[in-house]
């Protein structure tokens, strides 16, 4: 019997853990019941009893295993920890929040069985904040159009792996990797699956404007040369401009010596518009410099406080 991992990262999600496990288990029971299964929590050290909540699972379900962090690694680096830490025919990465519909795993599996060794869960709707969902649509836009791959639209990590697969994600030693990227530039025909993701209905939200940012830089300094791009062309323009209008200020100042009087005001622009580009364009050098050493850095990805039930 082929065996599918559920892999499901948690930080707080002591609401969340009860209805998360019963699903799963209701799908294995009653639809996929040709399939063995394990179900793997790599928590990111919860403050709450999320912890506990799942050793109790436990001892109930010898199937359920925990990965606890020694400390909380974030949304980008323990979620592909834990896809290294697999070993089974498939694993399928599952948000403990339930916005990732459990359900869709069946989807997934059979989607897998057609031969396709990346099923990626994508959600062209979503019930989030109109703001949040329109700015998300934006930028998949902006990655598509400018990535230097085929960017995956509406896709954040909710998917089946197959084993070639996490193979290849073991082989990857970058400390703050861009899943969504190297998912996304993986030479292998992938299959979809579309979901409308509902809201939270327990418990608060990890994301935020910073986590959100965040990942919108990852992606960036991770996929795209452009913003580089554009900080070389447009300062080439601007010194273009700044040399013209020199010699053009300079001209008319040993022509005109005494009816030319330059006041204060275009020195003031000038600084003010100059000051803020260098300020962004050092933010953008900053950002990949940022990346390149986060590639170099030796450290592991996580550092692990504890297993239980491996």
């Amino acid at each position: 019997m082929k065996k599918i991992t559920i892999l499901s990262p948690t930080y707080n999600e002591e609401d969340n853990i009860d209805e998360l496990v019963q699903r799963i288990i209701n799908i294995f029971d009653k639809k996929l019941i040709e399939y063995k299964y394990e179900i793997i929590f790599i928590d990111n050290s919860s403050t709450d009893n999320t912890v506990e909540l799942i050793k109790e699972k436990i001892k109930q379900n010898d199937n359920i295993r925990l990965i606890v962090n020694k400390e909380n690694y974030g949304h980008i680096r323990s979620p592909f920890y834990g896809l290294q830490q697999t070993n089974e025919s498939a694993t399928i990465l599952l948000a403990s929040d339930l916005q990732d519909p459990p359900e869709l795993i069946y989807d997934l599996v059979k989607k897998w069985e057609e031969g396709y060794k990346l099923v990626l869960a994508t959600k062209p709707k979503s019930d989030e904040g109109f703001v949040i969902n329109n700015l998300r649509k934006l930028y998949y836009k902006i990655m598509k159009k400018f990535a230097e791959f085929d960017h995956v639209e509406n896709f954040t990590g909710f998917g089946l792996y197959d084993r070639e697969i996490i193979e290849r994600f073991k082989e990857i030693k970058d400390t703050y990797p861009y899943m969504r990227g190297i998912v996304s530039d993986m030479p292998y025909e992938k299959g979809f699956v579309e979901f409308h993701q509902p809201l939270r209905k327990r418990g608060k939200t990890k994301n935020n404007w910073f986590t959100l940012i965040d990942m919108a830089l990852l992606g960036m300094t991770h996929s795209t040369k452009m913003p580089l791009r554009l900080v070389t062309i447009t300062g080439m323009i601007f010194s273009f401009f700044s040399f013209l209008t020199a010699v053009g200020y300079f001209i008319f100042k040993l022509l005109y010596w005494d009816e030319i009087s330059f006041g204060i005001t275009p020195l003031i622009l000038g600084f003010f518009i100059f000051a803020s580009l260098q300020m962004l364009f050092l933010g953008i050098i900053g950002e990949y410099i940022s990346s390149m050493n986060t590639k170099l850095n030796k450290n592991k990805i996580v550092e692990e406080k504890e297993r239980v039930n491996f």
